[in-house]
């Protein structure tokens, strides 16, 4: 029998962060998925640089791959440096990969990478999100959900 995935992954050290992805796409289900690096952009994620906001995830071929996510060159890595914007592949099971297929095919979702963390294991992972684009209404509901929430957090905090 299987071990049953946790509810939240574990991010020891999150290098980068999609927070926009939150506000424009609602995030139906989330994939935890290992990330095929050469040794300088390993270097270059561990000293805390890298980008991932105007970035994406596809599947070609039965295999996913991060694109134009921005892991810039390593100050030491001479000739051997990596290209900084290079199509990266996602490491992940196959049933994962087919779940995606068909969610993005038959339901018309997008994945859109959150983070880019280590875990535990210093290894480095990127937080997946399967998710559909809000609409302008949307987004201001969104907000309308969010501010109301934190006022009624506030008042009661004061009230207790």
């Amino acid at each position: 029998m299987a071990r049953p995935k946790p509810d939240t992954f574990d991010k020891q050290k999150v290098v980068a962060d999609n927070r926009r992805a939150k506000f424009d796409y609602s995030i139906e289900d989330k994939f935890e998925a290992g990330l095929q690096l050469q040794g300088t952009e390993v270097k270059g994620l561990r000293s805390g640089q890298g980008s991932i906001k105007e970035s994406y995830a596809e599947v070609k071929d039965g295999q996913a791959w991060l694109i134009n996510a921005n892991i810039p060159e390593f100050s030491h890595g001479n000739r051997f440096n990596h290209e900084p914007k290079r199509p990266r592949k996602l490491l992940l099971h196959k049933r994962e990969i087919e779940r995606m297929i068909g969610a993005v095919e038959r339901k018309g979702m997008t994945l859109v990478p959150l983070s880019v963390y280590f875990n535990s294991k210093g290894r480095a992972k990127v937080e997946l999100g399967l998710a559909k684009g809000r609409k302008a209404q949307d987004k201001r509901e969104y907000i309308k959900d969010r501010d109301w929430k934190r006022d009624k957090a506030r008042i009661l905090r004061e009230r207790s």
